[in-house]
Order: structure tokens, then sequence, then C-alpha cells
């Protein structure tokens, strides 16, 4: 029996994680990298994430799958670079970003792609970062599914629920107003809190009182700034939908805090304690 081909576009972390996540499903996995650094190329080959790298599209369009795990203004360009595929080649981008991924792509190959975001992910990068179960009891959202080929459908499917994911679906719109709320802006929360301590704090005092609070805050602030920059970029509206929603809830603490309303305070912290009934 022939092997299957799986390329991968972009050897970091949910490239790498990915590979290590099918390679324990099965033998019958043949990994192809592709990845504009060397650096990385050499490490996963080196870390066994891939079984060969190839330097061109023209070298991975011959797979029967291809993941895209490359940041969202990459993604759109090769969209526009891989037709003609196989009828039954499968693409399926990664993005956290999706609704211009989903309009961009060419039409002639539009029933090849699937336009996935799994939402799980680190604040580490590169080959070295990627962990086998990154992506086990996750959710992934497959956006515009309808837009996707039957035979794509299925692949995509069986893959991601071969490894662990919990399958939701979504039109590519509705994900990315939501993935600001809940994604995104707390990127952006945690970039301006990183921020906002370095400019007044001295490197002992925040070694000396930084504590978990802090810490699980400001974590995803070490995020590869090239990637969120494109993310945030393609997502700007429903960014700033959502960052003007949180400053508008830290601007009711500070009028409380001047006003010294401790029992309205009080209360609006209550309010968002109930988050957590619905999360735990």
């Amino acid at each position: 029996m022939q092997r299957q081909r799986i390329g991968i576009i972009g050897l970091g972390l949910m490239g790498g994680s990915l590979s290590l996540a099918l390679k324990k499903t099965s033998k019958d996995y043949h990994f192809v990298g592709l990845d504009h650094n060397k650096k990385h190329c050499k490490e996963a080959l080196s870390l066994g994430l891939v079984n060969e790298v190839v330097h061109n599209l023209d070298e991975i369009k011959t797979c029967d799958i291809i993941f895209l795990t490359i940041p969202v203004d990459g993604i759109i360009d090769i969209a526009q670079k891989l037709s003609p595929l196989k009828p039954n080649c499968t693409v399926i981008d990664l993005g956290s970003s999706k609704e211009k991924i989903s309009l961009i792509i060419p039409e002639e190959i539009r029933k090849n792609f699937v336009t996935a975001h799994p939402m799980t992910g680190t604040e580490k990068f590169g080959p070295a970062a990627a962990i086998s179960k990154l992506y086990q009891d996750k959710i992934v959202v497959l956006c515009d599914i309808q837009k996707s080929g039957k035979y794509q459908q299925d692949i995509a499917k069986e893959l991601f629920t071969t490894i662990g994911m919990k399958l939701i679906y979504m039109n590519a719109k509705e994900h990315d107003r939501h993935a600001a709320f809940i994604s995104h802006m707390p990127h952006a929360i945690s970039y301006a809190l990183a921020n906002s301590v370095i400019q007044q704090e001295d490197s002992s005092s925040i070694v000396a009182l930084a504590a978990g609070g802090f810490k699980d805050m400001s974590r995803i602030a070490k995020s590869s700034p090239d990637m969120w920059e494109d993310i945030f970029r393609q997502n700007k509206t429903n960014l700033l939908e959502s960052i003007y929603a949180f400053e508008n809830e830290l601007k009711k603490c500070r009028k409380m805090l001047e006003n010294e309303e401790w029992n309205a305070l009080n209360k609006w912290m209550n309010d968002a304690n109930t988050l957590h009934d619905i999360l735990d």
C-alpha cells in the first residue's frame, strides 16, 4: 500500500506538532516539509518532524494532503499560487482568522480547500516547540465547510478526529468576530500589560514581585509578533470592536475606584465570576 504524502508548509509549533500527532496515529504517512527558514528545515529534519524537505510549491503540490501552518498573510499568498491541484488533493489551512482566507481562494481550487482554526497553541514557536499533544482534546473550527468538496470535508474531519480534536462549524465571518473577543483581544491585552509594566518597573522589581497572576496574563505576550501582526491586520475591524468593549469595562472599573463605589465594584467583580460557570 502506497504511503500517503502529507505536505506541511510552515515547520514551526503548529506544523511540527501536527506531524507528531499524526505520526502517533499511523505509520502510513510520509511527511514533506516546506519552509522559507532554512534553519527550521534543518531542525525539522533532525527532530524527525518530516521525512524530507522540498524547496518550492511545485514539489509539495504532488502531496495528497497539504497543511498551511504559516501566518495568515502567507496563507493568502500561497493560496493564490497553488492552482492547479489534483482533484483529490486536500489543502487545510490553520489560520487564526478565516474570512479573508476563505474569500481569496481561487474558484478553480476552492473545493480542494478546508479552512480550519484549531483553538490551541502556546507562546513558543519554531520546530523545537512542537509537542505531540498540542491538538488533543482541543476544538477545531471548520469554516464555510459547504464550499469544500465532499471528499476534502471527509479527509479533514477524519484527520482532526483521529488526533483527538472536537469539531465545530461556523461561517468565516462569524468565526472572526468570536475569535476577536476570545483569542485576539486577549493577546492585545497581554502585549499591553507587558509594555505597561516594562515602562513603569525596573527589571529587579518585576522579577521579585511578579507572581502567578501576572505571569499567567503576560505569558502570551511572548507569542510571535510577526504572526500576530498578520492576525491583527486581517481581523482589524473585529479586533477594534473587542478592544472598545474591553476599554469600556476598564473605564467602569476606574470610575468606581475614583468614586469609591465599593458595592458596585464588588457586584462588577461578581458578574465577571460567572464566566467560569460557563468555562468550568
